[in-house]
């Protein structure tokens, strides 16, 4: 067996966590004043959800949040990344403030600090109150100021015990499978909304940081978005045009978001394409970049895997096509590709492009559908094999100089995966949802190990 010294270690106060959003574990849609969101209304669109299913059961954390506290305390990871419920806060996105909604999540923060666990709370995470969405949502711009408002109500509540804040998850999801593609809450289709809203996004982030910078509040507080980041792959590497092509889809899925926020404003070449296809951005006004470019503190990376571009034409606006990716590449259960080194690549590239800029991987996970065994446990193999190859990843680039802070894996427990249901499983603790049983994976238990020790083993398998 390798000894300790051979094996790779992480420093000191590295952040080993886990993650979950409100609509994905709570349930309890109705309790407690909560407000309608705009997902509770897109599941009972018909085949909007695989299985009919909807969020609200879900894992049932609300009701079972000191469960779900003493399963991480189980674990022994020491940071937890969760979302707060924006419909449990301000039940009409802005105005009146539910105090119930504000008592949760205090019990649920000061859970988290007696058990040495940080908390670092997501202030968006796709659950927009549907009066807000009666009103135009994020395609109207004063969604982005009642975000704000909402985010002054959350660092006034908890910033005396919480330093860092994600603003926003996933802003190009939520422009391409909710406002584009439909696939998502709010089940619009139309191409210009969707820049519109992605921009909008962008600008409530700006007006939030603001709002966590303003007098009085802790001089130490930070901010950031959490960003899903995709490595580009050209099809040929050796074609010229379609490595053009990988760097203007990186452009549509990354930089667009990336640069902005960290003063570079909007990149040039996808600023022209998107004036070619849904016309002038007039919804970008005077003064919107510099709000944008407040700053982010620290750089979310949501990471599950690469795109594989062509020159070929594309589906819709698009110059490029994204490809299968390679046969002889082993996939997960969704069929997503696992290739670890494009993360250590991505962190690197993060590294060189935004210096200075600590980083997080606040969601890096692989759906594998392993159930109980005859003995009652999840012996799920390919997720430990899938986190040490992503923590060695990490590790690598750690090693080159990527300013890596923590890892925070997806999820916590199998959960509510929004259009497809309840199907895929991330999570290290398995959930039985006809009984709501918590069973500890395999995985759980080896991250466990590995995050008690800040040392990762040599193989997958080993302790």
């Amino acid at each position: 067996m390798s000894t300790e010294a051979e094996s790779p270690r992480f420093p000191e106060g590295f952040r080993w966590g886990t993650s979950t959003s409100a609509y994905q574990v709570e349930g309890a849609v109705d309790a407690d004043g909560r407000g309608e969101s705009i997902w509770d209304r897109f599941c009972r669109r018909p085949g909007a959800i695989e299985n009919g299913d909807t969020g609200e059961v879900a894992a049932d954390q609300y009701r079972r949040r000191d469960e779900d506290l003493a399963l991480m305390a189980e674990l022994g990871t020491n940071a937890h990344r969760f979302s707060l419920a924006w419909p449990r806060i301000l039940p009409e996105g802005g105005g009146r403030i539910e105090k119930r909604g504000l008592d949760h999540y205090d019990r649920f923060i000061d859970g988290l600090l007696e058990r040495g666990i940080t908390p670092l709370p997501t202030l968006y995470h796709w659950d927009l109150p549907q009066a807000l969405e009666d009103r135009g949502g994020w395609r109207n711009r004063d969604t982005a100021h009642r975000f704000a408002e909402y985010a002054a109500v959350c660092f006034d509540a908890f910033g005396d015990r919480v330093r860092d804040w994600i603003t926003i998850n996933e802003p190009w999801i939520v422009g391409l499978l909710g406002h584009q593609l439909g696939l998502h809450a709010p089940g619009e289709k139309d191409l210009r909304s969707s820049v519109t809203v992605m921009h909008h996004l962008l600008l409530a982030h700006g007006l939030a940081v603001g709002e966590l910078r303003a007098e009085a509040r802790r001089p130490d507080a930070r901010a950031g978005i959490a960003y899903s980041l995709f490595p580009h792959t050209p099809a040929d590497p050796g074609s010229a045009a379609d490595r053009a092509a990988a760097h203007a889809s990186d452009g549509y899925v990354n930089r667009w978001f990336l640069d902005p926020v960290h003063g570079r404003g909007y990149p040039a070449d996808m600023r022209a394409h998107w004036e070619g296809v849904v016309g002038e951005l007039d919804f970008v006004q005077d003064g919107d970049l510099d709000t944008i470019a407040a700053g982010s503190d620290f750089i979310g990376v949501n990471y599950y895997t690469r795109r594989i571009v062509s020159a070929r034409p594309g589906d819709g606006p698009w110059p490029w096509k994204v490809e299968p990716g390679r046969d002889e590449v082993e996939r997960t259960d969704l069929g997503w590709e696992i290739v670890p080194d494009d993360l250590t690549a991505l962190l690197l590239r993060l590294h060189r492009d935004y210096p200075g800029v600590p980083l997080m991987i606040t969601e890096n996970g692989a759906i594998y559908g392993d159930e109980p065994g005859e003995d009652g446990e999840v012996h799920d193999t390919r997720r430990i094999a899938f986190l040490h190859s992503h923590l060695s990843a990490v590790h690598r680039a750690m090693a080159e100089g990527a300013p890596v802070e923590g890892y925070y894996h997806w999820s916590l427990i199998d959960n509510f995966e929004w259009a497809m249901g309840y199907w895929p499983r991330f999570g290290l603790v398995h959930l039985d949802r006809e009984t709501q049983r918590r069973t500890v994976k395999d995985s759980g238990r080896w991250y466990a190990r590995v995050a008690g020790s800040g040392v990762l083993p040599p193989a997958a398998g080993t302790p």
